[in-house]
C-alpha cells in the first residue's frame, strides 16, 4: 500500500463488497456526506442509506447501502453494513 492509499473494507455478514487499497471513499453519514482520505483522523460514525463512492487504482466504484457503521483508525477504514 502506498502513502497515498488506505485499506478499505466494505462488508456485511457473509458478503465482502470491497477489500483493498483505496485513494478515497465518499460515504453518506447521518450528518452529511463525508470523504475519507489516507491517514484520516480516527473516528466512528453511523451511515445512512445512499451510495458509497470509492476511488481505487484510478477507477471509481459505487456501492448502494441501506445504512451501516464506519470506523477509521490506523490508515484503515471499515464499513459494516
Amino acid at each position: 500500500m502506498s502513502a497515498n492509499t488506505f485499506h478499505l473494507v466494505i462488508a456485511s455478514v457473509g458478503d465482502t463488497k470491497f477489500d483493498a487499497a483505496a485513494e478515497s471513499a465518499t460515504l453518506p453519514g447521518v450528518d452529511g456526506i463525508m470523504t475519507i482520505l489516507p491517514h484520516h483522523e480516527p473516528f466512528v460514525t453511523i451511515l445512512k442509506k445512499g451510495k458509497v463512492s470509492v476511488k481505487a487504482s484510478g477507477e471509481h466504484k459505487e456501492f448502494d447501502i441501506e445504512g451501516g457503521v464506519l470506523e477509521c483508525s490506523g490508515n484503515r477504514a471499515v464499513v459494516l453494513l
